[in-house]
């Protein structure tokens, strides 16, 4: 009996990290780097409003991220430089 329940105390603290990794996978945060500033900006729902507002700002219609061309994140990470939140 008590290999038993070895087995499945071992399998399931396998098995934990993998859970906790793929809870970490729904948030939908990554890192982007700012050549600019030399510096990384963690993309969350945050900075995922800021970008909204500055498409806004700019006359623009709303597109993801990794759809914008190189200079149009430059911009943007220089406006989000001037606009903390």
């Amino acid at each position: 009996m008590s290999r038993y329940l070895i087995a499945i105390l071992l399998g399931t603290s396998l098995v934990a990290p993998v859970a906790v990794r793929a809870d970490d996978k729904d948030r939908h945060e990554r890192r982007y780097y700012d050549r600019s500033h030399r510096d990384y900006h963690v993309w969350n729902d945050n900075e995922d409003r800021a970008y909204r507002r500055f498409l806004e700002e700019n006359h623009r219609q709303y597109h993801g991220w990794t759809r914008a061309r190189r200079s149009e994140q430059d911009r943007y990470w220089k406006w989000r430089h001037e606009h903390h939140d």
